[in-house]
């Protein structure tokens, strides 16, 4: 992939980021109340959940998880990915834990799961193997990543983790290996262009301040980024939309409302739609992308709950 957009400020943006990570840099969280004692004083409901860290290992070294317990398990578990354009988060990020430990309150079983970012060197399909690898553990017969064995095994993410357990499930079906009960995907990127957006969706992301914006430059950046040297459409496909989709799991895929990667969501569940596969689609109304990444946002914790219904229908 060739960039031409040296004229879009994201590009410029998305340089530095990385550039910065790779070094040792990192982007503080000025909030002082997502640490994990914090959500567990600020939300008391989350404090019956059970947290141990476990290693997995890959083809690429250890890949390191999170269990999360219930008290009152359901028999439904979840493996789930979180995003950061594939070169940031991580285990203790809201979006990882916050998300974890809400579903675990309400008796889902979560395995959390980090991955080598795409950096110094790092390119796909590691992340996707570390996934994989991951997948496989949680799903063994004799899995002992469980403290329950469950009943249903669900795989999702958000953004880049979106991408990256849609591309885990499109893997298990192309080598025949067990597809999750169903695949969740929220903000998800799916395309390595995104795809032009309807009137609805442009109008929703013309509302969004300046550093709120996926400019095609900044995407085409982290995109390549992650690729690397590798051909996006080898197997496993580094983007999903370019995979075969048809047997896939059934998918709950909620895009943000305001988000300049909607695009990419709506058009991969139209693929899915077109291939046979049951697809739930929507938006959740007034919120930009990352929104699973605020505790206690309102339309966080409906999307949470859709995530929950979902999979103990």
């Amino acid at each position: 992939m060739t960039d031409n957009s040296s004229v879009d400020p994201g590009v410029e943006f998305a340089h530095t980021f990385i550039n910065m990570l790779a070094s040792g840099g990192s982007m503080p969280d000025p909030r002082d109340d997502i640490d994990h004692a914090s959500l567990l004083a600020r939300f008391p409901e989350l404090q019956s959940v059970a947290v141990r860290d476990v290693d997995i290992p890959s083809v690429h070294g250890s890949v390191p998880g999170r269990v999360y317990d219930p008290q009152d398990p359901s028999g439904v578990a979840l493996v789930w990915i979180h995003g950061g354009a594939f070169i940031a988060g991580d285990l203790d990020m809201p979006e990882s834990n916050w998300v974890a430990l809400v579903l675990a309150s309400r008796g889902i079983a979560v395995l959390a799961l980090d991955y080598s970012k795409a950096l110094n060197g790092v390119h796909h399909p590691v992340p996707n193997d570390e996934a994989t690898a991951a997948w496989l553990v949680a799903t063994a017969a004799d899995s002992s990543i469980w403290a329950q064995q469950p009943r249903s095994i669900h795989l999702g993410g958000a953004s880049a983790g979106a991408n990256l357990s849609a591309g885990v499930a499109l893997r298990m079906l192309a080598e025949g290996q067990t597809l999750p009960a169903s695949l969740i995907s929220i903000y998800p990127v799916m395309h390595d262009i995104v795809p032009a957006a309807s009137s609805e969706a442009a109008a929703a992301a013309d509302t969004l301040r300046p550093d709120q914006r996926f400019t095609p430059g900044f995407m085409r950046v982290i995109n390549d980024n992650y690729v690397g040297e590798a051909d996006p459409r080898a197997v496993p496909v580094a983007f999903p939309a370019d995979g075969v989709v048809a047997g896939m799991s059934p998918v709950l895929l909620i895009n943000a409302e305001a988000d300049d990667l909607r695009p990419s969501g709506e058009a991969f569940a139209e693929q899915l739609k077109a291939a046979g596969v049951p697809v739930s689609l929507s938006f959740e109304p007034g919120t930009a992308h990352g929104y699973l990444n605020e505790p206690g946002h309102p339309g966080a914790l409906e999307t949470l709950t859709a995530m929950q219904d979902w999979m103990t229908k």
